[in-house]
């Protein structure tokens, strides 16, 4: 087992896990200090391409840039968010995860949904390639992005979900917009970390869109917080900088160069 792996394991009931995404090295060397887990997530579709959802992320666009994350990533777990239509079966699931373990030397891949993977995640595992687990909203499927676990038969299919991911041999699973009460149920039943993500206190770890955290972002999401603005820092950097190119303060003689 891949020991960045076995470092998350452990971690379950005893120490927080901190997860953020990045989408190239500049990001994710900050990252990389802080996070056990750093995600390369289809989020970027929205993020960086303003694609109206995941569904339009290739695969070649995520390889791309979570080639650029792998160089700055060392101490943290690095797991590629495989994108819509690229594990419809285990065969095609195998071919494209063996690629993208290939191209990007990631530790792992994720993978959104409950039964309906359980196969796929099985053959994955089989074939030594770890996977993390995705249950809650789903982005790449869900039509309407509403909490889950509101009623008592949907509760019980995610708690199944779960179990089932876990027993089908995942590391860790996501739980993305889950009532309080059902993410601390799952927490507590499975073996494996859950990584929540406005699911509550409750999980074993946390993740956030790294771009919503540092306010670069317009995300109106209740489960962000923003932790800085750097939308107004860069706007005024640049002011500054078209203020000094205007009257003539930059470049100075030490910007230059001379015999």
């Amino acid at each position: 087992m891949n020991k960045k792996i076995k470092k998350i394991l452990n971690k379950k009931n005893k120490s927080k896990i901190v997860c953020l995404t990045a989408y190239s090295k500049n990001i994710a060397e900050i990252l990389d200090k802080y996070c056990d887990i750093v995600l390369v997530g289809d989020s970027l579709g929205s993020v960086l391409y303003s694609y109206k959802s995941t569904k339009e992320v290739t695969l070649q666009t995520m390889i791309n840039h979570s080639k650029s994350v792998r160089l700055g990533v060392e101490k943290s777990l690095m797991i590629f968010d495989m994108p819509y239509n690229t594990y419809r079966n285990p065969k095609e699931a195998l071919k494209n995860a063996k690629l993208v373990m290939r191209e990007t030397k990631c530790d792992a891949v994720k993978l959104e949904g409950g039964k309906k993977i359980i196969s796929i995640v099985k053959q994955l595992v089989k074939n030594k390639i770890p996977v993390m687990g995705h249950v809650g909203i789903l982005p790449q499927t869900d039509k309407k992005f509403r909490f889950k676990g509101k009623k008592q038969k949907e509760s019980e299919k995610i708690l199944n979900d779960t179990k089932l991911l876990e027993n089908a041999g995942v590391f860790s699973i996501v739980l993305e917009c889950i009532e309080i009460k059902l993410s601390k149920k799952i927490t507590e039943q499975i073996k494996v970390p859950t990584i929540g993500i406005g699911s509550s206190v409750n999980c074993d770890g946390q993740v956030l869109v790294i771009d919503d955290l540092i306010g670069l972002s317009q995300s109106k999401f209740k489960f962000v917080k923003k932790y800085v603005d750097m939308a107004k820092i860069i706007e005024g950097a640049v002011k500054r900088y078209k203020l000094e190119v205007l009257k003539k303060k930059f470049p100075k003689v030490k910007h230059s160069f001379k015999n």
